[in-house]
């Protein structure tokens, strides 16, 4: 298979359809669409919150919209703007809603939101994180009378809440974009007097409608369904209630209903009801499998349903054990990304409409990542809904910045994770919930599990945070930077990598030529202090992507399937260009694997191949880095990233031999000259079969523009606010994409829709500009639709290439300020990777040989910590003999010792490895992300003896210093000792299978 065609076309989601629940009735829908109609002001305008105030004069907008959007990637995240902006809109309400309650959800606003309703304060929300609902019953006038909401807004990096103080520890202008005003989705509903909560803890204090299922059986396809809803009576008199529950799949069609049981509900009282029933043949949620059934849960008083609450979610079963995560039945090696929650794109930041979500959240799958770590700030509804729909697991953070805090900065965390976790349970593709960007205390955890275990009893989620190595409560963990392995719960690396690479850069011998390191120290940090030498975070698109491979290593030698104690893996920082903290030259941050339009680097295709598999690899593949357009007469390394166990280079059908394996998936072929044509590399297994392959040809020169647009499913809604990417590519004359080509494009966009823009490096990062460069010989455009139906027409031209034109339809939609079209209606979901596989996900590998005990003269009260699964104690030798004998629990023949010695990153230790008092190795250990793993002569034996041979030497081969000049000593511990230290944090011993 071709990978790189995997990103083609026009839509990358499948297009399996999401039925629309019909047994609801039109007249039981009782959520509306609020994004539209609104109008915007920049500004001071406290008369603004007047019913009578005159704002014909101010912008119109439709939700969602950041009002400082535009600035999104032209300037860095410390300089977007920020202050007092106004959003007021005048509807009616629908005569339906005559002796109803009303309450409107709003997704979030960025930082503070003051919400009046017809002049009146309603409300004031300050976390700029998570979503709020407010009771608006008694300050509207009914139909046909006009209401007016107004929301004043304050994006100020340094706002304080108002009744303490305090400011808010996520506010941070490193990691948390300022994208201020209403930068989410409105909603209006309007609800009977006896009705079914909604989940929005800040500003009503109710908990709404919880759907899980238990009892599963995975094999046989069953499990109980569960539905709890909290109802409130607000009737004078008390009514008998009870739930029906209708279940239909994917398709639309009802697979099961029924009944719960009946209770009294006095006057003014709230009671959760219930109701469950087992259900068959069920599809269970998966990686890549975004199989999702939608849940009706009615409100029946006397039998007529005078409520209805529709849930689309999905089931699947997990365990968190072992060291492993657990899916479906199934070992799930964590693969993926940390990405900043913003999740933004350039002149709209994060605003998007929810397919656009879609289609950035799929390709995340598409690389054959599995999970997404949002970072500091819990994500916006649409991207967590997203990610059920691609089948992308997620991990939820509540909000910090990163360390622990106290006082009232904790308590507004605690709120925040109670909010987030109400609001999002439901959600399927949510596995985790992180309390911490940091390492918290155990008291700290025990209220982070407490809030869970309270309001997401049923959920099969872990709650943990980052490090809490030695945690009794947390669920899981893992360091940033380094690799852990645990026998208990699972350790995954929370940003296992951070280098930077522009996609514009393919490597040293392709104009603009850009040298290793290059760009690494131009800037200041955000508190004025000049930046540390980053040059080694700096690279062009080959370095990055070889990076990226050669970093992953660590964490596949040590997979489930490699003993009792594994990793889980980790997630690479970041997927998709961010408009958040820098090391280089430009204002954003470049570890994407895709730019921020969402074009692949090399890098995407390198975890295409090396992430192939849930733990081990599903299908070999490979991928050849770089592209096949030089000048004549240059020779380079030629780098292929591949899973085969051996790889052959062929130039023009000419073979130039097997290349140099290097950390598993890294294969070298030295000094090839580069001669027009065709570039293969074929990939075998240990018996010499072909298992995979890759080419690249050289493309002509360039001849023509070629256009070609990526849109909703469905096609492009007439809402002003939807947006269509266009993509051009420069291509030769038989429609090759000239991969060298930096010609300068000039856009043209007529009929209803908008020019938007799109990035490239240059004045302002061309934000907005309507002529900018092509970069690796393609680039993208948004277009945005006007609120009329009709035809966008798109024209590119560029100096001595063939013009191009495109156009897009765009459909009529229901625009009403009370609309019934939501957001995410219709759009597919992403159902490529198919069912969680029945067969085991990994083979063993080795044996692992317990330790009885450890034996030493040297501070041999410490011994034990060298073998006690926790990697924040090790033992040394202080002042004694650098020298520790094991006492196996059996007899066994050792062929593998796995070490992690501190100073892993820095530190190369001459040892002597003895079984049985023969000796089995002696050398230098490598230095590496936590674990080594070495190879000894294989002698069966029951005593095992490691000796420091001398005295350590510092290495420079791995670069993790921080922009902060601060650098991780990786366990490493100050000692006046004169005696060569042997710190041995964890050992492991092994034994081949028999």
């Amino acid at each position: 298979m071709n990978l790189k065609g995997l990103v083609a076309g026009v839509c990358l989601l499948s297009l399996s359809t999401n039925g629309i629940f019909a047994q609801i009735k039109e007249s039981e829908k009782v959520k509306y669409n609020f994004n539209y109609g609104w109008k915007l002001n920049v500004g001071e305008a406290e008369e603004a919150k007047q019913l009578n105030f005159d704002d014909n004069k101010w912008t119109n907008v439709n939700l969602p919209y950041a009002w400082n959007q535009a600035e999104a990637f032209k300037v860095d995240i410390s300089h977007l703007s920020t202050g007092i902006a106004w959003y007021r809109k005048t509807f009616q309400l629908p005569k339906e809603a005559a002796d109803k309650k009303v309450f409107i959800e709003f997704e979030g606003v960025r930082q503070m939101g003051e919400v009046y309703v017809n002049g009146t304060l309603v409300g004031l929300h300050e976390n700029g994180a998570m979503a709020f609902g407010l009771d608006v019953t008694s300050y509207l006038e009914p139909y046909p009378q006009e209401n007016v909401i107004a929301v004043k807004t304050d994006n100020d990096w340094r706002y304080h809440e108002k009744a303490t103080g305090s400011t808010f520890q996520w506010n941070d202008k490193n990691f948390n974009a300022n994208y201020g005003g209403i930068p989410k989705n409105v909603f209006l509903h309007i609800k009977s007097k006896v009705y079914q909560t909604l989940p929005l803890y800040s500003g009503l204090g109710t908990t709404g409608t919880y759907v899980y299922a238990t009892d599963f059986d995975i094999a046989k396809k069953k499990a109980l369904i569960n539905v709890s809803s909290q109802v409130r009576n607000e009737n004078p008199t008390a009514v008998k209630a009870q739930l029906k529950v209708s279940v239909a799949d994917m398709d639309g069609k009802e697979v099961a209903s029924f009944l719960g049981d009946a209770f009294t509900i006095a006057a003014n009282e709230t009671k959760d009801l219930k109701a469950s029933k087992e259900l068959n043949n069920l599809n269970f949620w998966s990686w890549g499998y975004g199989y999702l059934y939608t849940v009706s849960s009615e409100l029946l008083i006397d039998n007529n349903p005078v409520d209805a609450v529709v849930v689309r979610t999905g089931f699947r079963k997990t365990k968190f054990e072992k060291g492993m995560v657990y899916l479906n039945d199934r070992v799930i090696m964590m693969h993926g990304y940390a990405q900043r929650t913003s999740n933004e794109w350039p002149s709209v930041g994060m605003s998007v409409p929810a397919w656009l979500s879609d289609y950035s959240n799929s390709l995340m799958v598409k690389s054959n990542g599995n999970l997404v770590r949002w970072m500091h700030i819990t994500p916006w509804k649409q991207d967590v809904e997203s990610c059920d729909r691609v089948g992308l697991i997620q991990a939820m953070p509540a909000g910090d910045s990163e360390k622990d805090v106290t006082g009232r900065r904790w308590e507004q965390r605690t709120e925040l994770m109670r909010d987030a976790i109400i609001y999002n349970r439901n959600n399927p593709s949510i596995l985790f919930y992180e309390s911490g960007n940091e390492s918290i205390s155990e008291e700290h955890m025990q209220e982070m599990k407490a809030i869970r275990d309270q309001y997401d009893p049923f959920g099969g989620r872990a709650i943990g945070s980052r490090e809490m190595l030695d945690s009794k409560v947390a669920e899981y963990g893992g360091e940033m930077l380094y690799i852990n392995k645990s026998a208990k719960h699972p350790f995954w690396a929370t940003e296992y990598s951070r280098d930077e690479g522009l996609r514009k850069y393919w490597d040293e011998f392709t104009p603009p030529y850009h040298k290793e390191g290059t760009g690494g120290t131009t800037h200041e940090n955000v508190n004025g202090t000049k930046v540390v030498d980053a040059s080694a975070y700096n690279h062009n698109q080959d370095a990055h992507a070889i990076e990226n491979a050669v970093r992953w290593y660590d964490y596949w030698e040590a997979r489930p399937g490699t003993g009792d104690r594994v990793s889980s893996g980790g997630v690479n920082i970041i997927f998709s260009d961010s408009n958040t903290h820098y090391r280089g030259q430009e204002n954003y941050r470049r570890s994407g694997e895709v730019d921020p339009m969402r074009i692949p680097k090399d890098g995407f295709y390198t975890h295409q191949v090396i992430w192939d598999g849930w733990v081990d690899t599903d299908k070999p593949a490979a991928h050849i880095i770089g592209h096949w357009n030089y000048e004549k007469g240059v020779t380079k390394d030629i780098t292929v990233i591949s899973t085969a166990d051996a790889v052959e280079l062929f130039v023009n059908g000419k073979s130039f031999g097997k290349g140099k394996q290097d950390k598993k998936f890294v294969f070298t072929f030295k000094n090839i000259e580069y001669q027009s044509g065709a570039i293969k590399a074929v990939g075998y297994n240990q018996s010499g079969k072909q298992v995979c392959a890759d080419e690249i040809k050289t493309a002509g020169k360039p001849f023509a523009l070629k256009l070609n647009a990526i849109q909703r499913p469905g096609g492009m809604l007439a809402n002003a606010n939807d947006l269509a990417i266009v993509e051009v590519e420069v291509v030769d004359n038989k429609g090759n994409r000239c991969p060298t080509a930096m010609n300068m494009i000039n856009f043209d966009v007529q009929g209803q829709g908008t020019f938007i823009g799109g990035i490239a490096q240059g004045p302002d990062n061309y934000i907005g500009s309507k002529n900018l460069p092509v970069e690796c010989g393609v680039n993208r455009i948004f277009v945005k639709a006007s609120d009329l139906a009709g035809i966008i027409k798109v024209k590119a031209t560029s100096e001595s290439l063939k013009t191009a034109e495109l156009s897009i339809n765009t459909n009529k939609t229901d625009l009403q300020k009370l609309s019934l079209a939501m957001p995410a209606d219709k759009l597919p979901s992403y159902v490529e990777k198919g069912p969680t596989p029945a067969t085991p996900s990994f083979k063993k590998t080795r044996n692992s040989v317990k330790i009885s005990e450890a034996k030493t003269d040297a501070n041999p009260a410490d011994a034990a910590k060298s073998f006690d699964d926790n990697e924040l104690s090790q033992w040394t030798n202080d002042d004694g003999s650098p020298k520790i004998e094991y006492v196996l629990e059996r007899e066994a023949t050792i062929n593998q010792v796995v070490l992690k010695l501190a100073g892993w990153r820095s530190k190369k230790y001459p040892i002597r490895i003895s079984v049985d008092g023969k000796k089995v190795f002696e050398g230098v250990t490598p230095t590496s992300l936590g674990y080594v793993t070495l190879d000894v002569t294989p002698v069966k034996g029951k005593i095992v003896q490691i000796e420091l041979m001398g005295t350590s030497k510092n290495s420079k081969d791995i670069n993790l210093v921080e922009i902060t000049g601060k650098v991780d000593d990786a366990g490493l511990k100050q000692s006046n000792s004169k005696t060569p230290q042997l710190p041995i944090v964890e050992v492991e011993f092994y034994e081949p299978i028999r």
